[in-house]
This record gives C-alpha cells, structure tokens and sequence, in this order.
C-alpha cells in the first residue's frame, strides 16, 4: 500500500480519537442581532405536509432570510473599508461594489480553515465568570492571560477570545451590552499575525466604543482594513472553555457566497 494509503486510516483513526466541542450557537428567529443587522435571521415554513389525495409521501420546506451578520459567521475583507478603500489598497468603486455584492475580497475568497486554535480566556485569567458589561479587553489582559495559560500566539494561528458574554446568549439585551476588546487589543494581536480572531460577543469590538483615533469599531479597522486579518463573532466558548483546552484544531469553513461581506459558520475545535 502506499504512504497516501496508509496515512488516510491513521488520520481518520486520530478524528475518532478527537474530543469534538461546536462553537456555534443556534439560529432562531429572536436571538441577538447587532442593531444594524436587524431582524437578523428569520424562517417561514413555506410548504407544510399535507394530507392530500391518496398520497403517502408528503414533503415540506422553508424560506431563510438571513442577514450574513447574524449568528455565529465570520466577517469577509471587503466588510471595513476607510475612505473608501478596502484591505490592500483595493478601491471601492463601482466595478468593486456592484448592486450584486463585490468583485474582490468576498466570502467567497476566505478559505477552508483547518489551522492551531488558541483559546485565550480572559476571565479565568482575571478569576472572574464573566468580564463586566461594556468591559475593553486590553493588551494587557490578552498577555496575561497567554502567561497564565502558558500558550504563546504564532503567526497564522486563529485565536479565540472569550469574555464569558456567550451564557448571556439567550437574553439579548444583556448579551449586546457584552464585554469587547479594545483598540490596542486589536493591535496586539494583529502584531502576531493571526490567521484569524474571533469572540464570544455579538462585534468582537465593544459596539458603544469610540476610539479616539479610530471612532467606532476600531477593531474592525485594525484587523481587517489594515492586517487583512479575518474576525470571527457570536462564538460559542463555554464548553471550551470548561474543559481547560486551549490549543486545539480550529475547524472553519465559510459557504462560497459570491461578492458578500460575511458568512454564516460552524466552527469546530478538535482536541486530541
């Protein structure tokens, strides 16, 4: 058999041996949404099984409109722009963003992730549950807590933030008010060069925050207009998180949807 034949069972045999933790939460109508992406995610039940004729078999579908910001998703490059430029000097005009979504930097241009996760914890670094509402996450705490839990961030790694907001998913007025990073956060960790970044809050930012030199979402402007650095939001850390695991095999794989700003996830950690 050759080296190929031989590697496929010894890798399917190292998955069954994974502990396997869903970093997504459900999407329902109601959950919690960022105000400008308002309703969010919304499904009817388009045709019902109905009892008709003789028929045996009965089929029913439905119809999702979904905003691609709602739920757990991942933002695409051309999501931020400053002055009317996008990541890499990619000028907004209207070959680039068309009434049909963008030619460059779409979701459809984010590949499959299968790359070193690295949980950074934040409260239990602090020996909190939770971070306070409207708390910014600085630099500071983000090297504590890589001290405290003895990782290091490496270049083209995904690094997962939480700030416990995530338990707070299923009433929304307290989950919005969450905990976020702050602008030197962002910096910190762009200075790593991440793959990605992501955190269980519904912006990764704190939405209320204005950076002095930033405005709002600086974030948002760090990672993604200036690093090319993709963001992860409304992730689901709390299994995670009890488990004590924090370097894992982060699973990411956004849908090919062409010329969108984001797209929905299901993400996975897979720990030996």
């Amino acid at each position: 058999m050759s080296d190929e034949g031989v590697a496929l069972p010894e890798l399917l045999r190292g998955l069954d041996r994974c502990s396997v933790f869903e970093l997504e939460h459900p999407r329902y109508v109601g959950a919690p949404i960022f105000p400008a992406h308002w309703p969010g995610f919304v499904y009817t039940l388009h045709r019902h099984h109905e009892a008709l004729g003789d028929g045996v078999r009965t089929s029913a579908s439905g119809t999702v409109t979904m905003q691609e910001h709602s739920g757990t998703h991942i933002d695409a490059l051309c999501h931020q722009a400053v002055e009317m430029e996008m990541f890499g000097g990619v000028q907004i005009n209207p070959e680039v963003q068309t009434p049909r979504g963008f030619t460059e930097l779409g979701a459809e241009t984010i590949p499959p992730v299968f790359k070193r996760g690295v949980l950074l914890d934040v409260p239990a670094a602090l020996g909190v549950d939770v971070l306070e509402p409207g708390y910014l996450v600085s630099a500071q705490d983000l090297a504590l807590t890589e001290k405290v839990q003895g990782v290091r961030v490496e270049a083209g790694d995904c690094v997962l933030v939480r700030t416990g907001t995530a338990r707070l998913y299923a009433d929304p007025k307290p989950y919005l008010a969450g905990a976020g990073m702050a602008q030197d956060a962002a910096r910190w960790l762009a200075n790593r060069r991440p793959f990605l970044c992501g955190a269980d809050n519904v912006a990764f930012d704190v939405p209320d925050n204005v950076d002095p030199e930033l405005g709002s979402l600086p974030c948002h402007v760090v990672l993604i207009y200036e690093a090319g650095i993709y963001i992860v939001e409304n992730l689901q850390l709390e299994e995670l998180a009890a488990s004590g695991n924090h370097e894992f095999l982060f699973v990411c794989l956004p849908l090919k949807l062409e010329g969108v700003t984001g797209s929905p996830v299901r993400p996975l950690a897979l720990v030996p």
